[in-house]
């Protein structure tokens, strides 16, 4: 019998990327402090986060797979998190625009003690972007509780150029990562 499954995270993201490919998820987030260490590179932070959610969320799931995550935007090795306000998100998109960044997704995948965990990086690079075009963004709000202040999946999809690598690595969490790494663990998820 295949172990029930169960997502360490509240992004609806997270969620409808495991539903797409027909799993029947459980929702139990982690409530873990997502904060970089002094001077902790952009992927191990990543990867130290997610292995956190994934043993929080673990010790109360006994015998679930448990699928943990966290994603950052990088781009000259700093991060940019999740943006506090317009402004915060303006400023994110000026940095971005016309250049490549970095999407680090750290992945952890916990069951029966045992664990499997990868860091999945992916190249993206914007399109120039004119300030009205950054205004335009800005003013639909999508951006303001996402990593690097914008969606790939959503109205963001206009400002991305290319895209080197995972595509749902950006949207937040890699299936090919996760499929892999639970098979590892003896779990077949497709």
């Amino acid at each position: 019998m295949d172990p029930r499954i169960v997502l360490a995270s509240r992004s609806p993201r997270r969620l409808a990327l495991l539903v797409s490919i027909g799993l029947d998820v459980e929702v139990a987030p982690a409530d873990v402090p997502e904060t970089r260490g002094a001077g902790e590179p952009p992927s191990d932070m990543v990867a130290r986060l997610a292995r956190d959610k994934a043993r929080a969320v673990a010790e109360r799931f006994t015998g679930a797979l448990v699928i943990a995550a966290d994603t950052t935007v990088a781009i000259d090795d700093e991060v940019l998190e999740k943006p506090r306000d317009a402004h915060e998100n303006t400023a994110f998109l000026r940095r971005l625009a016309g250049r490549t960044h970095v999407v680090h997704t750290g992945h952890c995948l916990m069951l029966d003690g045992r664990s499997a965990r990868e860091v999945r990086t992916t190249e993206v690079r914007f399109r120039p972007l004119d300030d009205a075009e950054i205004g335009w963004y800005v003013a639909s709000g999508e951006g303001l509780d996402k990593a690097g202040g914008y969606a790939v999946q959503g109205l963001g999809a206009c400002l991305v150029d290319t895209i080197a690598g995972c595509y749902t690595n950006v949207v937040g969490l890699s299936l090919p990562s996760v499929i892999a790494s639970a098979r590892g663990l003896g779990v077949r998820l497709v």
